[in-house]
């Protein structure tokens, strides 16, 4: 694990938003396809903004949320939203949207119908991930009905997930998912949230479930 810290968050956005489309670049010119996985939230906006001019193969490229509110995507609360706002545009509005949300349908009904829509995606070449004030990341909450199981080895691809703080039902991708990523990054910012994840790396995963995930991260914060 490193820990890279940024004199402001606005070179922290432009220096991540560089490394990841240089990493998916290098992806692409192994492979004939890369997987990049991202946060919703506002934190990435910025990083969305500029990695959206990038002149990247985008047509190569398939874009997966680490998670999703059950909302439908007209909701202000709807990460695949954010993302056809703030990342699928312009040069990147060729990448390909791999949905984590599926209208009409209870969470449980749609598992098995999300998790095959990541056949040939997987695994994550490029992971950014988010954390949360309480230590969770992704849809894993510390307390969540299905975390225990969502922290397994033996976890399905993808799972709903119900707790006090989520506000909404969610779909997450599971630990073992995250972890099989070739390049994992988490960013965060403020000092709040800085010892939050300093306070997580003594707690069990189930305490602080970013804990699950931090192994082989470069972790970004700024202030």
């Amino acid at each position: 694990m490193q820990f890279v810290e940024y004199p402001d968050r606005e070179m922290m956005m432009l220096d991540l938003a560089d490394t990841l489309t240089g990493e998916l670049a290098d992806c692409l010119r192994r492979h004939d396809s890369a997987t990049f996985c991202v946060p919703g939230g506002t934190t990435p906006g910025p990083i969305f903004d500029v990695m959206s001019e990038q002149a990247l193969d985008w047509s190569r490229v398939a874009v997966l949320l680490n998670d999703e509110r059950w909302v439908d995507e007209d909701s202000p609360r709807s990460n695949t939203a954010l993302l056809r706002k703030r990342l699928l545009i312009s040069k990147a509005s060729e990448a390909m949207l791999i949905p984590l949300f599926k209208a009409g349908a209870a969470p449980e009904d749609a598992m098995e119908e999300l998790a095959a829509g990541l056949d040939g995606h997987l695994p994550i070449s490029v992971l950014l991930l988010g954390m949360g004030a309480d230590m969770h990341t992704a849809s894993l909450f510390p307390g969540a009905d299905n975390l225990d199981a969502a922290l397994s080895d033996g976890a399905p691809r993808v799972m709903p997930m119900r707790a006090d703080g989520a506000g909404e039902t969610r779909i997450t991708l599971t630990a073992p998912v995250l972890n099989d990523a070739m390049s994992k990054h988490i960013v965060i910012t403020g000092p709040e949230k800085r010892a939050a994840f300093e306070r997580a790396m003594h707690l069990p995963p189930a305490e602080a479930p970013v804990r699950a995930v931090a192994q082989g991260a470069t972790i970004h914060w700024a202030e």
